[in-house]
């Protein structure tokens, strides 16, 4: 894995974990991200991406903003609650500089790491995992 990567653990990677954000969730909003956040009873938090086609036709562009995401959740992810994260860009995110992606980024996290969350239910992730 590549150094500055983000580890398997601290991904969404199943597909209910995504439905489970936007269905039940806080959110948070600036000019370029969307972000949908709830508590998930692991002890860190964890990042998902959904960057569509609407944002950017180009696979270059998305992934330059997936990269930028990725990069900033990496140097802050110590700072925020336990919980999982998935982060949608808006349409101007496309074509705006790095820097002006980042600083936003920065400032969502900011705003995720001030609140206070309840803590997840209990029995939540028994009954919705289906491995345990």
């Amino acid at each position: 894995m590549h150094p500055a990567g983000l580890p398997r653990e601290l991904r969404l990677r199943l597909a209910g974990d995504f439905a489970a954000l936007r269905t039940s969730s806080g959110r948070l909003g600036g000019r370029c991200f969307h972000v949908r956040y709830r508590p998930n009873g692991l002890g860190h938090a964890r990042l998902g991406l959904a960057i569509s086609k609407r944002v950017s036709k180009r696979a270059v562009e998305r992934n330059r903003l997936k990269r930028l995401l990725r990069e900033s959740f990496r140097r802050i992810r110590d700072q925020l609650p336990p919980v999982d994260v998935v982060v949608m860009a808006r349409d101007v995110a496309a074509g705006l500089p790095g820097a002006e992606l980042l600083a936003e980024a920065d400032a969502l996290w900011q705003r995720l790491a001030a609140i206070r969350l309840a803590p997840p239910p209990a029995a939540a992730p028994a009954a919705s995992d289906p491995h345990h």
